[in-house]
């Protein structure tokens, strides 16, 4: 009989979550030994909390909802100990990619707008390489920026939360996340759709 695995137990935790936790966590925090440092207060808080674990998602489910707070509590502490970068001297992008509210201007000539991902994105979001890909050009990304885009578009925060997290200016804010899509899609065209798969 197989035993679901919401009934398996810290104990199989690592085995069973490790590398995909590992891997969540290196995509959003872009160094090995933060998201392995996430990743061991992950598991030990499940472990804390286990008892409460009622079981309505799976483990990996619930483990990766420990882990996102772990990952904005490192995003905090961070921005608490003032180590990221500042605004100045970043690269700039031309002016005219995007709207002041963020979509893209819909006037671009073919050789500058961001490229067709087909008739589904989603399905280019699943492949492992695109995900590489994406890996790689987050890590270009001057830390600041790429904290502001991964908290965000990956963990989905609002703009006030992550305000809060890296004590930022919603105008602020408002560059890093304008300045980080349109390196990205730079980067993701040139590592990915211009490139053979």
């Amino acid at each position: 009989m197989t035993v679901p695995s919401q009934e398996r137990g810290p104990e199989t935790w690592v085995d069973l979550h490790g590398d995909y936790l590992f891997r969540y966590a290196l995509l959003r925090l872009r160094d090995e030994a933060a998201a392995e440092e996430v990743v061991q207060e992950t598991l030990l808080a499940g472990l804390q909390s286990y008892a409460r674990f009622g079981g309505q998602s799976s483990e990996r489910t619930w483990l990766v909802s420990i882990l996102k707070h772990k990952i904005t509590d490192h995003f905090r502490r961070r921005s608490k100990l003032a180590v990221f970068d500042s605004l100045d001297g970043l690269p700039s992008e031309p002016d005219d990619v995007f709207m002041h509210d963020g979509d893209w201007i819909d006037h671009f000539d073919a050789q500058r707008g961001p490229l067709d991902w087909g008739d589904n994105p989603a399905l280019t979001l699943e492949q492992t390489e695109f995900r590489q890909a994406l890996a790689r050009c987050l890590s270009s990304l001057p830390e600041r920026m790429a904290a502001a885009f991964t908290l965000r578009e990956l963990e989905e925060l609002s703009s006030e939360e992550i305000c809060k997290v890296l004590q930022v200016s919603p105008t602020n804010l408002w560059v890093l996340l304008h300045r980080a899509r349109a390196q990205l899609r730079l980067c993701i065209e040139t590592r990915w759709f211009r490139q053979p798969h």
